[in-house]
């Protein structure tokens, strides 16, 4: 068998692959005419862009202590959500693993952990505002569920993939419940635990800027009203301090990540 003749049948045309790229080009081209999406449109959008980006520069920080009060406060939504979701989805997870749960525990907890993943947090963010009312108890109530939702779910994964057979050698030392979990099953996952842990604070220092805009407190509220003020210099200022935020959170995350190792 000559090499062409091997190469073709090691690589056979897949037409199941083709139509199916077909399909997504052809559904893509209707779905550009159903929005209205044109060259026109696109011409006059940069021209726009252009505009509004030279209003931004150069970023105005006169106002500096207006600016440091929201992100302090976006700050302190961020650590506290991730706290006290990490304290509620330590136990969430543990009872959502089904090798260490019996169905009808794991079960439930699995719909309640779905249901806190199942909304954007910036819609939770609404409805603990319009219960709460406006202010960072309501950004704080918001990003918890979030945290709820990403963390219980991740830490139940880990907690299934774990070996059983230490965790069988723990129990046939006749040790209880609480043994078990803290010789035989946290050992396993703490260092994925940690992990998620400083991944979800990254992720709340982001969202904590934007629940302010619905009224949750934070940088997002100063933001916005600079935006409805047409305040665009002020606005650079708060994106290149929330880009700055982000930053150092990302270094310190990291340098925590390689202590770890």
């Amino acid at each position: 068998m000559s090499a062409t003749v091997a190469a073709r049948e090691a690589f056979k045309p897949s037409w199941t692959a083709r139509i199916g790229l077909i399909a997504v080009a052809l559904y893509s081209l209707y779905a550009i005419g159903q929005l209205d999406i044109s060259w026109a449109r696109l011409s006059v959008g940069f021209g726009e862009a252009g505009r509004f980006l030279a209003r931004m520069v150069p970023p105005n920080f006169a106002r500096w202590e207006l600016l440091l009060e929201g992100m302090l406060e976006s700050l302190q939504i961020a650590v506290l959500s991730t706290v006290l979701g990490i304290i509620i989805s330590l136990p969430l997870g543990l009872m959502a693993a089904r090798n260490l749960a019996p169905a009808w525990i794991s079960a439930p907890i699995r719909g309640v952990i779905a249901v806190c993943r199942s909304l954007h947090y910036v819609i939770v963010a609404i409805l603990f505002v319009k219960a709460l009312g406006f202010g960072a108890l309501a950004g704080v109530a918001a990003l918890t569920v979030a945290s709820m939702g990403f963390v219980a779910k991740l830490f139940a994964e880990a907690v299934e993939e774990i070996s059983m057979k230490q965790v069988e050698a723990i129990r046939a030392t006749g040790a209880g419940p609480g043994a078990v979990l803290l010789y035989g099953v946290l050992p396993q996952v703490a260092s994925r635990f940690i992990g998620f842990s400083l991944y979800q604070l990254d992720s709340n220092l982001r969202n904590s800027t934007l629940v302010g805009i619905v009224g949750a407190g934070g940088i997002g509220g100063t933001l916005f009203a600079a935006f409805k003020r047409f305040d665009y210099d002020f606005v650079c200022a708060i994106l290149l301090s929330i880009i700055a935020l982000i930053f150092v959170a990302e270094l310190v995350s990291g340098r925590i990540r390689a202590a770890l190792r």
